[in-house]
């Protein structure tokens, strides 16, 4: 397990690697520095891959002998992913959350990470570089924002649970198959709001904090999702795949909905996947 006290010494790491790599290229990105992979929708830019370089080097040091899967790493390389596993310890790595904000110089990005003990997930960072704050789970222990010094600020808690009609969700329904994907997109107006950050990190944060009431995700990449999944079940919240079963850190689909609590998880399966 990870203790609290090296818990700060992670989003102390985080932080440094948001200072040296990340802020001093926010809307200051030379030419070239940022380039497509999988598709025009998916960025990486010189801050991920340095940024990236100097958590892994943190986290090897803290850590010696942990496996890092960093999620530039697994680009070039996705047999990494498969030792999330039974590693003893592993950290899952995304330098930057939000890349297509950061590269339109959007001031709405995160660097997260989280560690996975033979295959559990036991802790999971979240760091806001421009508020310079960093929500922090534990397994067991509960979630919270720390201070630059690493001191809890405040605890994270789910919001109370409503019926659809007053929940307001983070829907992201792009990458959904059809006919999937206009079902839900024409099921949008069953809630009260929905909103789309563009960046998981924030999403996740803002849920369990208790400012909206709905997670849903398609995509589940480690980087993605360990870390936040883990904050919002710190915070009190209920989550599952589409069908129910638990999300895994070996799962790659299936989906994911985070609710406050297993009740309102069956309103929003119900309003958005049932026939």
């Amino acid at each position: 397990m990870i203790s609290a006290s090296r818990a700060v010494d992670v989003a102390t790491l985080l932080r440094q690697a948001a200072r040296a790599e990340i802020l001093p290229r926010f809307r200051r990105l030379a030419l070239g520095a940022v380039r497509t992979k999988s598709g025009p929708l998916d960025l990486v830019t010189d801050a991920d891959e340095g940024a990236e370089r100097l958590i892994e080097a943190g986290l090897r040091r803290l850590f010696p002998g942990c496996v890092v899967v960093g999620e530039e790493a697994a680009e070039a390389d996705p047999s990494v992913m498969d030792r999330l596993a039974d590693a003893d310890l592993a950290f899952v790595v995304d330098p930057v959350d939000g890349t297509a904000n950061f590269a339109a110089g959007l001031p709405l990005f995160a660097c997260m990470a989280a560690a996975v003990v033979k295959g559990e997930v036991v802790g999971g960072w979240i760091h806001d570089p421009l508020g310079d704050d960093t929500a922090i789970a534990l397994r067991g222990e509960g979630a919270w924002i720390a201070d630059p010094e690493g001191r809890a600020v405040a605890d994270l808690r789910v919001a109370a649970p409503v019926p659809i009609e007053q929940m307001v969700g983070a829907i992201s329904w792009a990458y959904l198959p059809q006919p999937l994907k206009g079902q839900v997109a024409a099921r949008l107006p069953r809630f009260a709001g929905v909103v789309a950050y563009r960046c998981a990190a924030h999403e996740y944060r803002w849920a369990a904090g208790g400012h909206g009431h709905a997670l849903f995700y398609n995509r589940l990449m480690p980087w993605d999702h360990l870390p936040g999944w883990l904050l919002h079940r710190e915070a009190g919240g209920y989550s599952a795949r589409f069908d129910g079963s638990e999300y895994r850190p070996v799962h790659r689909d299936g989906g994911l909905i985070c609710a406050p609590n297993r009740d309102s998880w069956e309103a929003v399966r119900h309003a958005l996947l049932d026939p």
